[in-house]
This record gives C-alpha cells, structure tokens and sequence, in this order.
C-alpha cells in the first residue's frame, strides 16, 4: 500500500512542476494542429489521384 501512495504522491509532484497551456495557448496549437492534419491530408490526397493517374497512363 506504501508504494501506491508513494507512486500518487510522486504523480502529483511532477503535475505541479510542469507547465500547463493557458486557454488561448490551447487553442493555438489545436487550430494548428487541424490545419496541418488538412493540409497532410489534402497533400496524399492528391498525391494518390496522382499516382493513380500515372498508373493508368503507364497500364
């Protein structure tokens, strides 16, 4: 049982130390994140009409 308290008390230990992002940090990042997810997606999406293109011409 002396472990588990130990374990709980190191995890809230390392929650305080470290740097949480303040509401406006966060929606920077996300609104990043998804338009990098749109932009990698429509990336290979065009990259595999082109392939599939080339394969037809080729074919």
């Amino acid at each position: 049982m002396s472990k588990i308290l130990n374990f709980f008390h190191g995890v809230k230990k390392e929650a305080k130390r470290s740097h949480w992002p303040s509401g406006k940090e966060l929606f920077r990042y996300s609104v990043i994140t998804i338009i990098m997810i749109a932009f990698f997606g429509a990336f290979f999406y065009v990259l595999d009409i082109l392939f599939a293109f080339l394969k037809g011409i080729v074919s």
